[in-house]
């Protein structure tokens, strides 16, 4: 006997120690998303894309330095020759080569040019007939490629991938508070789910306790058998809330846990926040701010630039012009020295031009659509910024007033609940109706819903604030992230 108590003991602190319970507050699970949620991950992601991007933009700024070899290359096939009569036969070729070429190249942004500098040596073998070796060098050697006329696609790049890199930079911090935003939501909601289950356990012992006094009270003649089948409903709408309560709260629990990234097997008991940021915001101050950081003042300069860079690109297909400029010098000889010594000159100058004669106006049709495009993209612009100055003005009107909606529901919910309870001491000595009683607990669990409903609000607007403007109210401080230590 004593051996099966032992073992139905440790079966029952299994399974006790099997369900961990945390307590959590606000502060702790927005820290938690923000290092673990899916969405902090995506926007970790979207941010690295965005820099590695960016460095490879400023890469191709830089001079790029390329080796090329060929080592070796056999032949033995045949080939067509003209002769001097005009007519054409085959020869036979079985050379060996190899060849190699160092190249330091770099763009110019200023002119949208190519320059690069070249060194090379190319080796053939001839292993039939006449055998024999010959070098060929090209020691040195600087050219010059130029389009005139055209787009300096360098130089527009130079414009909007810095822009672009700041837009990601500003939109990960924005994706910080979102994702702070989101915890704030499915916090809440647990804890609206804990509140209501709470009271509808609450609820449901009044209830049995009200029945049963009120059984008592009918048998004595004191209240009516109406006044009886009303409490008996009462009851079992408790239980019936109670059910409800239960699965609400179990589904916010798995909501919570989900987003957070914690095991199923840790329950959380969410804290009601007790303080608020004693914040005061100013609707040019936030506007001020939020031009200055957020991603939207970097997305309405970037998409006015690209739509520019359209129109430059359109304009510059129109007639195309291009300077092919080379100097150095070259040798060849039988013998490796003799290929450096004496050297000649190596020199190319070539001009090529494509203008359009007559094209039935296409490329002309093409700059219009692409500033007809721009016209578009500018007034889309114009009304986007319009659209966000309003929804500031509007979150700051918010977010203004909630602070004293907090503090009528706070009272509310205060004096709902003291008249509940004293309106259920009332009844028990027949003081009061039943509808009076529900009445009165009716409006105890709806105060206290919108009490945690406006203090959901009031987070929420806050950092919705700190998502627009990228500034910290409580410590007045800007949000600021060390960019490069969060990719690396």
């Amino acid at each position: 006997m004593m051996r099966k108590t032992a073992i139905m003991l440790c079966c029952v602190c299994a399974v006790c120690a099997g369900a961990a319970t945390r307590d959590i507050t606000l502060g702790e699970a927005i820290a938690t998303a923000r290092a673990g949620s899916v969405d902090a991950a995506v926007a970790l992601n979207e941010l690295k894309t965005a820099y590695w991007e960016y460095r490879t933009f400023r890469a191709d700024l830089l001079p790029e330095v390329n080796f090329e070899a060929t080592l070796p290359s056999y032949r033995k096939n045949y080939s067509s020759y003209q002769l001097e009569d005009g007519t054409y036969t085959f020869v036979r070729n079985n050379v060996l080569q190899m060849a190699g070429n160092l190249s330091v190249q770099q763009n110019i942004w200023l002119t949208g040019g190519t320059l690069s500098l070249t060194t090379s040596l190319d080796y053939l073998k001839q292993l039939d007939g006449e055998r024999f070796n010959r070098f060929m060098s090209v020691p040195v050697a600087l050219t010059l490629s130029q389009p005139i006329f055209g787009t300096n696609h360098t130089k527009w790049r130079r414009r909007i991938e810095p822009v672009r890199y700041e837009e990601a930079k500003a939109s990960f911090m924005s994706a910080t508070e979102q994702v702070a935003m989101r915890a704030v939501d499915y916090f809440f909601g647990l804890l609206m789910a804990k509140e209501n289950l709470a009271t509808a356990r609450q609820n449901l012992s009044n209830s049995e306790k009200l029945y049963l006094v009120a059984v008592a009270k009918r048998d004595m003649g004191q209240i009516s058998e109406n006044d009886l089948l009303q409490l008996q409903l009462n009851l079992l709408t408790a239980r019936s809330t109670l059910t409800d309560a239960e699965s609400n709260y179990k589904a916010g629990m798995f909501q919570l846990r989900s987003f957070l990234g914690l095991d199923e097997d840790v329950d959380l008991v969410p804290i009601l926040p007790e303080s608020t940021p004693g914040v005061d915001v100013d609707y040019d101050d936030v506007l001020a701010k939020a031009l200055e950081r957020n991603a939207f003042a970097r997305n309405i300069r970037r998409r006015q630039l690209e739509a520019d860079y359209e129109v430059a690109m359109a304009k510059g297909d129109m007639r195309q012009i291009t300077l092919f400029a080379q100097v150095g010098f070259t040798g060849t000889s039988e013998r490796f020295s003799g290929a450096y010594d004496p050297l000649k000159d190596n020199q190319v100058v070539e001009i090529g031009f494509k203008i359009p004669l007559l094209d039935w106006g296409k490329r002309r049709g093409r700059v219009k659509v692409a500033e007809s495009n721009r016209e578009v993209v500018s007034s889309r612009l114009r009304q986007e910024e319009i659209n966000f100055r309003q929804d500031i003005f509007m979150l700051v009107e918010r977010f203004n007033n909630q602070r004293q909606q907090l503090g009528i529901a706070s009272e509310a919910d205060t004096i709902a609940r003291r008249r509940y309870h004293t309106n259920v001491e009332t009844f028990m000595i027949g003081k009061i109706s039943t509808l009076d009683l529900n009445d009165s607990q009716s409006r105890k669990d709806a105060s206290r819903q919108a009490y945690i409903n406006q203090l959901f609000l009031y987070w929420y607007y806050y950092y919705q604030l700190r998502g627009l403007t990228l500034w910290d109210y409580a410590s007045d401080s800007s949000i600021d992230s060390d960019i490069e230590a969060i990719v690396k």
